[in-house]
């Protein structure tokens, strides 16, 4: 049986209606800290870790590497609230009221840019790949392209996007774009995003435990001006990412 002892819930006894709105609630209003420890379905959760100390790692050429197991404890804010246009205001401000029963989470779908779930993330480096493996939700995956290439135009819209990168001094760049308009920008605010939606992110590792990352949003089909907000992710050398598979609990929780 689906147990969370964190916050009481046994998910065999939750009628079907309530499912989707229980994991939801979850996710949204569980603590950050708790969360991000991967164990808030699994039972007791992981203790929590140390945030090492050091300098930051480089790789053979010289430019940082951002490679590790990280925790996101910031993964639901978006800073200010959004400049959101007025049908992107009326459109979050109604899902909030429906308690957030459409987030597409709580389906199983991948969560999309900027958004990321409260599970740890594995980055892989190369020096013409980035990769980011998502424990959470559908084991999701991210891919930025090092060796020059443009964003590839014949690509259908993705929840990812596209992801093209470069490195400024040691700052590492990527920009995202070719998204579709299916996923919503964090669970907190409810927004919504067209696939005008543009997504550059700036990624600096100051110290072995930490990346900070500058995000800038760009939509001009759902904002009114660019919005930019900070993001921490702290690493965790005692952790590995395990498999999760959202579609066993939703089925779990909607089994009569």
């Amino acid at each position: 049986m689906t147990h969370c002892k964190e916050y009481g819930l046994r998910a065999r006894f939750l009628r079907p209606a309530t499912a989707a709105t229980a994991l939801v609630m979850l996710l949204t209003f569980a603590p950050a800290a708790a969360l991000a420890q991967r164990g808030f379905l699994e039972g007791t959760p992981k203790p929590p870790t140390a945030i090492p100390k050091g300098p930051t790692p480089r790789m053979p050429d010289g430019k940082p590497n951002f490679s590790g197991v990280w925790n996101s404890p910031d993964f639901g804010s978006l800073g200010a609230p959004l400049p959101l246009q007025p049908w992107a205001q009326k459109l979050a401000d109604e899902r909030k009221k429906n308690g957030e029963i459409d987030d597409p989470e709580a389906k199983c779908l991948p969560g999309g840019v900027p958004r990321i779930s409260p599970y740890p993330m594995k980055i892989v480096q190369t020096p013409d790949l980035v990769v980011m493996l998502f424990e959470g939700n559908v084991h999701s995956y991210r891919q930025f392209f090092l060796d020059g290439r443009p964003h590839d135009k014949s690509l259908d819209p993705s929840f990812m996007g596209d992801s093209v990168a470069h490195w400024e001094g040691d700052t590492l760049v990527v920009d995202t774009v070719n998204f579709n308009d299916r996923t919503w920008l964090s669970s907190g605010s409810a927004a919504p995003h067209t696939d005008k939606l543009h997504v550059i992110e700036r990624y600096r590792r100051p110290d072995l435990g930490h990346i900070e990352v500058d995000i800038t949003l760009e939509d001009p089909g759902a904002l009114t001006k660019p919005h930019t907000f900070k993001r921490l992710h702290t690493l965790d050398q005692g952790w590995e990412i395990h498999e999760y598979v959202c579609n066993d609990l939703v089925l779990d929780l909607t089994r009569k």
